[in-house]
């Protein structure tokens, strides 16, 4: 029956980190692989602000109803407070229509879904690079994908007058895929001045920008991270958000998520919104309560939320600590060579200009995994680590 079927190839960060685990090296091996943040101490954190939400949540125990289809009231809220501000007036105004979702991933398919129903002759177009995701969920909801210039490789930069010249080129209605910061996977985001040049395109054209910020607080605060989304509002454009509380409020295996889009009117976000529910109600039906009520007690709860802030911020000056002490030992190895982009690089990635080969070297004979585009995640480091790995790349330097 099923002799047609062709093999799955893999995730190949998945896989990566398939092969960590059944590495024998112990004591020396580093994974730098798969976007998660670990500690100092190399582990998953459980934040203080989410102890005392599911404190609250678990006494006394609740019944686990289904949800709303688009999730609860208060998840809701913080979505909108955290991208457009806590009191914008495209909130007031109702034009926001946001569903809780099944992670950034779950948010980016029902958009990709709705997109795909409502324009259908949209093409969606992403950063080369971008997040290998982006590409399968896109393409997988019936859009054509294609890539618009981005990563400069000889400056560790933007191509900025490429990017700018390419979107200049493409049709009404055309979904552009935007980074807002930290982008994923080079860690090279857009100054405050190009994301305005962007955005005119972007109106002047009459394209659909597509926004996935999944890194929120972890480049520079919570509303700078935000400023791309801002401005795109306030330029008067409709724009399509989706959001993750995963690496922020490190609840990865809750699958908490957000899609809002902004639309004109509130009658047009109102009848987005209902697509939007008919959408999930295809798919899943409804979002898991237990990741809903945990967002919603840490972001409504005001002395909740201020901690929570606090520990994100906590988590960003970890990494760039990080960025500075791998920058300087490089430095030092190999003083003829300019490692300064791994401090201009912002979030938890990092692309650290290695090549396929240098990165397998990395793996084979110091134990040290990466995926093979050079991309780290920086947040894999920490001061028991960081010096190993530094002189490591080093020797693959040579």
């Amino acid at each position: 029956m099923f002799e047609h079927v062709t093999p799955y190839a893999g995730d190949p960060i998945l896989g990566l980190m398939d092969k960590f685990a059944g590495d024998p090296r112990g004591d020396i091996k580093v994974n730098l692989g798969v976007g998660v943040y670990y500690t100092e101490d190399g582990k998953l954190p459980v934040l203080e602000c989410v102890k005392t939400a599911e404190g609250r949540i678990a006494n006394p125990p609740r019944p686990r109803g289904y949800l709303p289809m688009d999730g609860l009231a208060g998840y809701k809220k913080a979505c909108q407070e955290l991208l457009f501000g806590k009191d914008s007036q495209v909130g007031k105004d109702g034009r926001v229509a946001t569903i809780a979702t099944l992670g950034g991933s779950g948010a980016l398919k029902v958009g990709a879904d709705f997109i795909h129903e409502w324009f259908p002759n949209a093409k969606c177009y992403v950063s080369d690079p971008t997040w290998g995701n982006h590409i399968s969920i896109f393409e997988g909801a019936g859009l054509e994908v294609g890539k618009y210039p981005y990563y400069d490789g000889a400056t560790i930069g933007v191509k900025f007058d490429e990017m700018c010249a390419f979107l200049n080129t493409l049709n009404e209605n055309d979904v552009v895929l935007l980074h807002p910061c930290c982008h994923n996977p080079t860690g090279v985001d857009l100054s405050n001045e190009q994301w305005d040049s962007v955005l005119d395109i972007i109106k002047d054209k009459k394209l659909i920008p597509f926004m996935d910020i999944a890194y929120q607080g972890f480049g520079d605060d919570m509303d700078g991270d935000a400023y791309a989304i801002r401005l795109a509002v306030e330029k008067g454009l409709s724009v399509f958000v989706s959001n993750s509380f995963s690496k922020n409020l490190s609840l990865y295996g809750e699958r908490v998520g957000g899609l809002s889009v902004v639309a004109p009117t509130k009658e047009e976000a109102d009848v987005v919104l209902g697509q939007l529910k008919f959408t999930v109600r295809r798919i899943y039906s409804s979002p898991p309560s237990h990741g809903n009520a945990v967002v919603d007690t840490v972001m409504n709860d005001d002395e909740l939320f201020n901690q929570w802030v606090g520990e994100v911020y906590e988590m960003r000056d970890r990494i760039r600590q990080m960025r500075q002490k791998l920058q300087d030992v490089l430095t030092e190895k190999l003083p003829e060579r300019d490692f300064s982009y791994f401090t201009k690089q912002r979030g938890m990635f990092s692309f650290t200009g290695l090549t396929a080969p240098q990165v397998i070297r990395l793996r084979d004979e110091f134990a040290i995994y990466m995926v093979e585009n050079g991309r780290m995640c920086v947040a894999g480091l920490n001061n028991a680590n960081v010096e190993y790995v530094a002189n490591s790349m080093a020797e693959v330097l040579k």
